[in-house]
């Protein structure tokens, strides 16, 4: 048992196997936090895994359940419409914008209900319009739309829970 023949196709010492190094990326940053299989492939492709490869090793970590777009979705839905306060067009657009499949998004956006989005909506209208006390009322109604509109909350929506709200709030009270 000798060396081997010269030109024969051995794996050099010296090069990594690139399974191995795909796989060392895609832990090393799951470990950092959740990501979409969409965010795993896009790394792999910025660090010049092949394309082979890198479908080898996301498959394999999505068979171990590694890598789960539907969990992912779920608790992001979850979160940043509890922590953020976004109604589902944002949380549509943050799952689009993360490669989630639509399909997988939708089904986790089908766990929000309207009622839960108009209440969100409303808690972030009564605790801006503690804020806004004394400023006239078209500036509160200017304001509070826009916070609502940047969170991505419907017009007719928005609109009708700001009514609601100042015509509840002390500071607009008929004597």
């Amino acid at each position: 048992m000798g060396a081997p023949a010269e030109g024969t196709d051995t794996q050099q010492d010296d090069q990594p196997d690139p399974h191995e190094v795909a796989r060392f990326i895609v832990l090393r940053q799951l470990t950092v936090g959740a990501r979409t299989r969409a965010q795993l492939a896009a790394k792999l492709a910025q660090r010049g895994c092949p394309d082979d490869v890198a479908d080898t090793v996301l498959d394999r970590m999505t068979e171990v359940g590694l890598i789960d777009d539907a969990a992912y979705a779920r608790a992001l839905v979850a979160s940043k419409h509890q922590t953020k306060g976004l109604s589902r067009r944002a949380l549509a657009h943050e799952l689009r914008s993360r490669g989630v499949e639509p399909e997988v998004g939708q089904d986790a956006l089908a766990d929000l209900s309207q009622e839960q989005e108009r209440g969100r909506a409303r808690e972030l209208v009564d605790k801006r319009l503690a804020s806004l006390y004394g400023l006239p009322p078209p500036v509160q109604v200017r304001r509070l739309a826009g916070m609502l509109a940047r969170k991505g909350y419907p017009g007719d929506l928005a609109m009708a829970v700001i009514r609601e709200a100042m015509a509840q709030a002390r500071e607009h009270e008929r004597d």
